[in-house]
């Protein structure tokens, strides 16, 4: 049988110990702490996104095919 991953003990925000009620987190404030990053960006991968005008995904390829359809 597989092994279950261990729990954090930590909060993963100001690393005090984790309540059951606000698990992984300590308390409502450092759930609000993670989720404020989350919504603000803080939290992503950096990505090679083409900028405007290159030709990808422009969206010129629908346009031509619109313009067939009319």
């Amino acid at each position: 049988m597989a092994e279950t991953p261990a729990k954090p003990t930590e909060c993963p925000i100001c690393a005090k110990p984790v309540t059951e009620k606000y698990r992984p987190f300590c308390s409502k404030r450092c759930a609000d702490v993670d989720l404020a990053r989350w919504l603000g960006g803080t939290y992503r991968l950096p990505t090679e996104e083409s900028g405007p005008g290159d030709g990808e995904g422009d969206g010129a390829e629908g346009a031509e095919f619109r313009e067939k359809q009319d």
